[in-house]
């Protein structure tokens, strides 16, 4: 079943602006099915998965452009970055918006090909798997999350168990639909593919299984601090090596750096960002729960609710096409604010619990922004509660499915 995307608002205005888009994330979060909803019959769609247009792609573009005439939807562009530059071409030519559409699903490759052939001629936009909202067919409702006195009540409310069945499952279309009997062979399926094309593609890696402990690692690690030194230790392998395979997992949409906030320079900040999971039901897998029942009691509870709210909220940004500021707050002093969201030189805080009765003591430390020399807005306590519950003047209490 064809579930309307958040996202598609966007394409549909970014395609009456711009020349060319390129729409990015990693495998399986339905990119293509995305663009392929909103074609018409004029645009031609070519597979640079099939090896004979990518034959022709890489050792011929001009014959490529000859061959397959604009308007385009070119899918996963970067195996022929030798098409950028004739792209660039192609549509400087051409006065009509949204020429070609691409997709793409290793951003370092893709960037690199952007900023040298056409930086300013084309929108960027990045998918992630299905949100809460899209989920329930109500993708079209989807807003950016901000605190606020009065959330709007959307969704429907979900016990425990529905709620960790749907962390357990992961956020991927297909898996969605699928019956949890397929679970493990989705996912072990998903990470031979990924490690087989795309780790393959961007590291000459001689050791796929080094490469598969380092994402169990890394996949255990989610919601805490990015402590480098630790994970080269704990793999033996090099400083350099963790660095260059964390790279990897950014540039190909597997886990989000949220990067601590820098602007009050009179206490001692950490200067290490929090590390997380774009799919909870990858790191599931990854991390050996295997049942929702097992994963909501187990001890990695807290950081994966924590991880699928981060992920949620970072969702309600990307699919209508916004860059968001967030950040995380902690001192030499363990103060800490889970995040931070950063909008017209106001700072809206946020805390994540695992809890169904929220106290005002959980946002105490929501006190140290007044020292920031920034407007404070409205702060909320996202956790398992049903109803909105008033905190404090200027923060309450709101349920996961109100964010």
């Amino acid at each position: 079943m064809l579930k309307a995307r958040t996202i598609e608002t966007v394409i549909k205005r970014a395609n009456k602006n711009f020349k060319a888009l390129l729409l990015t994330g990693t495998r399986q979060v339905g990119k293509i099915t995305v663009l392929q909803s909103l074609l018409n019959e004029d645009r031609t769609y070519i597979s640079l998965d099939d090896v004979l247009s990518l034959k022709l792609a890489k050792e011929d573009p001009y014959l490529f452009f000859q061959t397959y005439k604009p308007p385009l939807l070119i899918d996963e562009i970067q195996y022929a970055p030798e098409l950028f530059s004739h792209i660039k071409v192609l549509i400087d030519k051409d006065v009509q918006f949204g020429q070609v559409w691409m997709t793409g699903s290793q951003q370092f490759l893709l960037m690199k090909g952007v900023s040298e052939s056409l930086a300013g001629r084309l929108a960027v936009l990045e998918l992630y798997g299905f949100s809460i909202y899209e989920r329930e067919d109500k993708g079209n409702l989807q807003l950016p999350f901000l605190p606020s006195r009065t959330p709007s009540r959307i969704l429907s409310r979900k016990s425990l168990s529905e709620t960790y069945r749907i962390i357990w499952k992961g956020a991927f279309p297909e898996i969605t639909l699928k019956g949890d009997e397929f679970w493990s062979l989705y996912y072990s399926s998903f990470v031979k593919t990924y490690i087989e094309r795309d780790v393959r593609q961007l590291l000459n890696i001689g050791n796929e299984l080094s490469f598969y402990n380092f994402l169990k690692v890394i996949a255990a690690r989610t919601g805490q601090e990015l402590n480098l030194t630790d994970i080269s230790n704990s793999l033996d392998i090099s400083l350099n090596t963790v660095k260059s395979w964390l790279s990897v997992l950014q540039a190909s949409g597997i886990v989000y750096l949220l990067q601590p906030y820098y602007e009050n320079i009179t206490k001692r900040l950490t200067k290490r960002p929090k590390l997380y999971f774009l799919d909870t039901g990858l790191c599931a897998y990854l991390t050996d729960w295997n049942t929702p029942e097992a994963l909501s009691s187990g001890a990695m509870s807290g950081a994966i609710f924590e991880t699928f709210v981060l992920t949620e909220i970072l969702k309600s940004y990307k699919h209508n096409g916004l860059e968001p500021s967030f950040y995380y707050y902690r001192d030499s002093n363990q103060v800490e604010i889970d995040l931070l969201l950063l909008q017209n030189d106001t700072i809206y805080p946020v805390e994540i619990k695992r809890t169904a009765t929220p106290d005002k003591k959980m946002i105490k430390h929501f006190s140290v922004l007044e020292s920031f020399g920034k407007n404070v807005g409205y702060g909320s306590l996202i956790c398992l509660t049903e109803n909105v519950y008033p905190l404090t003047q200027n923060a309450n209490a709101i349920s996961i499915w109100d964010i």
